[in-house]
């Protein structure tokens, strides 16, 4: 007996010696049974708690949990702690939808920052197994982009004390450190699936334009489990075989769109829809959005929360334009919250969009919003009266796939510095501006035909590109963003428009680049640095303009002509100059009084003088210099919804009529396509 005593003695030993034998763990999370926000620890039996909008998609076994990135974790107090164990693995499995936007952990026991150990996600996809050792943070870290989105990954690590720590994914060792002394315990419970305490994005542009939030991991974790042992890489190994995992039913994710495309002119309300977890956090009802569609053309251009409502033109394969709003920032020697912006209104709390006209021949929408810090503080209030810096943005829209942008705001309330203007082509996840733009990304003009251009070039900051100076202004009033796509966006500034051109970095061509704080994002920094195409990024910015600022009463405003169409840069200029430069109206008789061009409107303005709707005859004196193209007119007072136009004594097929009620009458809008160097006659009359 004693023999055979000894011989198991000695056959356990090289069993455990060579991880022959199946180790149990002590804490199993399997997520399968959950009930009332509520989730059973497979081991003990103990009950843990769901926060947030959590969900339970298909797992690799049974369910998944399913977590937001925003509120979703799991709350863990009464579970059995690893206290002065001397080595310990941790294994489970998890598909992710986007990285963090810092190191989040997939499980972690810290409190006081320098206790306790924790499974983390990097925000470039790396893994780290970390273990408070000796007051600081130890860790054993994978190299970035470990972790492939939407695709199920196993993950091991194991920690032995006074020895090392090894880190492996799907079975393979990624990483391993040596290392002296034992973690220091916790006695904080489980967190999983969240920061344990607040904490600031990475690759952020300034500390003090950023504030902490809670932030988590975005994907599915199932099969958690804890050892009080050191797993050997073979039994890791069997443990990433044992199971064949199926689709992870994350969908790649894309900047909203439409199902389906009215085929008229018109502004919708409607709910456009990103993805479920980022949908759900929003606390609104049906209809915050809008989109503009057009007959002869699949543009669209959108008001959506995702951009603070900023406006952004879409194209016929989904690729994005939209424009920074005005801006504001302290001096350097009182700057203590970064910059004042829409963009950091990540909630709309000030950001609002309704539409005001909504007919055949036009489409206005109105867009008001305060500029913010990350802080949610407004720009500039007045200590007396509690008002701040309001802006408000009128967009006079047209059937041919253009815009007016009128830009206001109240005397006095703004300030400097400021800035206006700036182009951001919006990046969709796991697109690079390779996909989006050409390498000459932007043409620029004047009203004469001179052209300029914005590229990637191999060095930007030697001559003939750069370096880029601040104070180099050019006289460019045209610009235009070479998408791949047939349809391309362009804005049209007034004469006396100053332009800024920066060449871009031939070696961020090929991978995302940008910022990618907005649009979409909900972490509290005034900007971050994109490093991968897991979320929505803004790119290239430039050209960037100081526009003529007009004043008028108690306001100031600038405006410009923007649109997305198939024109090229020689056809801008010419459809630039008719807005510009608009060619001189006429009216024959005394039954109507002319206003003249309101280049805020691109449209003719025209008063009825009399109670009776006469017929009216106007005459639009084209040329070369100032071409007629698409021209519109707004009759006040027309006093009827009937209406006939006829151009040169004919009917102008594809025409368009608005009939606008107000309280004082109905008033007329006629949008005319069509194009002309000459003098051209209008009769307009009632039927």
């Amino acid at each position: 007996m004693k023999k055979i005593s000894a011989f198991l003695c000695t056959f356990i030993l090289i069993m455990q010696l060579t991880g022959s034998f199946a180790q149990s763990p002590v804490i199993h999370w399997s997520f399968d049974k959950n009930e009332n926000r509520k989730t059973t620890e497979e081991i003990g039996g103990k009950t843990d708690t769901l926060e947030g909008y959590f969900s339970e998609p298909a797992g690799v076994k049974g369910k998944g949990f399913g977590l937001d990135g925003f509120t979703t974790c799991m709350k863990g107090t009464g579970t059995t702690q690893l206290k002065g164990l001397k080595e310990f693995s941790i294994e489970t499995w998890i598909a992710l939808g986007e990285y963090p936007w810092n190191w989040c952990p997939i499980l972690t026991t810290e409190s006081n920052e320098v206790k306790g150990y924790r499974l983390m996600v990097g925000p470039l996809g790396q893994v780290s197994l970390e273990c408070a050792i000796g007051e600081q943070w130890i860790n054993c870290t994978s190299e970035r982009d470990a972790l492939p989105l939407r695709k199920w990954m196993h993950i091991a690590g194991v920690y032995r004390a006074n020895i090392g720590m090894d880190l492996y994914i799907n079975g393979e060792l990624k990483a391993n450190i040596k290392i002296n002394g034992s973690f220091t315990p916790s006695l904080a419970g489980f967190t999983i699936g969240m920061v344990a305490t607040p904490g600031n994005p990475s690759d952020i542009h300034r500390t003090w334009g950023t504030v902490a939030q809670f932030f988590g991991l975005d994907g599915i974790i199932d099969e958690l489990e804890i050892f009080n042992s050191a797993l050997s890489a073979d039994q890791i190994r069997a443990h990433f075989l044992a199971i064949k995992p199926g689709d992870t039913g994350i969908a790649p994710r894309r900047l909203p769109t439409i199902d389906k495309n009215p085929g008229r002119f018109g502004a919708f309300y409607t709910k456009l829809k990103y993805y479920p977890g980022w949908d759900n956090i929003w606390p609104v009802d049906q209809d915050p959005d809008i989109v503009v569609c057009f007959e002869k053309s699949p543009i669209k251009l959108m008001f959506w929360r995702g951009t603070r409502y900023e406006p952004s033109w879409v194209s016929e394969n989904e690729n994005w334009m939209t424009d920074q709003s005005v801006e504001a920032w302290e001096d350097g020697s009182t700057d203590r919250e970064g910059c004042f912006e829409h963009m950091q209104d990540r909630h709309c709390r000030f950001s609002h969009v309704r539409i005001i006209e909504n007919s055949a021949a036009r489409v206005v929408v109105h867009w008001r919003y305060a500029p913010v810090s990350s802080n949610d503080h407004t720009w500039r209030i007045d200590p007396k009266t509690g008002w701040e810096c309001w802006v408000d943005e009128y967009y006079y829209i047209y059937p041919d796939g253009t815009a007016i942008r009128k830009v206001s705001w109240k005397k006095g309330t703004l300030g400097f510095p400021r800035q206006f203007q700036e182009t951001l082509a919006l990046l969709h996840p796991g697109q690079k501006v390779s996909d989006l733009l050409e390498k000459d990304f932007a043409t620029t003009a004047d009203y004469d035909g001179k052209l300029g251009k914005g590229s990637y070039v191999e060095n930007p900051n030697i001559a003939p590109y750069g370096p880029f100076d601040w104070s180099q202004k050019f006289k460019f009033t045209i610009q235009q963003y070479n998408f791949k796509s047939l349809n391309k966006p362009f804005i049209c500034f007034e004469p006396g428009n100053e332009m800024y051109i920066r060449y871009e970095n031939l070696d961020s061509y090929n991978s995302a680049r940008g910022c990618n704080h907005f649009p979409v994002g909900q972490a509290r920094c005034d900007g971050r640095t994109t490093q991968t195409s897991d979320k929505p990024s803004h790119c290239s910015s430039f050209p960037i303009s100081d526009p003529v600022i007009h004043e008028s009463s108690d306001r100031e405003y600038w405006n410009a002509l923007y649109g997305m169409n198939t024109m090229k840069i020689e056809e801008l200029i010419r459809f630039g100059r008719s807005w510009a430069y608009a060619p001189n109206l006429t009216i024959i008789g005394n039954s109507y009084k002319s206003n003249g061009y309101d280049r805020t409107q691109r449209c003719y303005q025209i008063e009825n003088a009399t109670e009776k709707n006469k017929p009216i005859e106007l005459t639009i004196e084209g040329s070369k210099e100032s071409p007629i193209i698409n021209p519109a007119v707004y009759i006040k007072n027309w006093n009827s919804e009937k209406a006939k136009v006829l151009v040169n004594n004919q009917p102008l097929k594809g025409s368009r009529l608005g009939f606008n009620q107000e309280l004082e009458g109905t008033n007329l809008v006629v949008f005319l396509p069509f194009t002309s160097n000459s003098k051209v006659v209008v009769k307009i009359y009632e039927e």
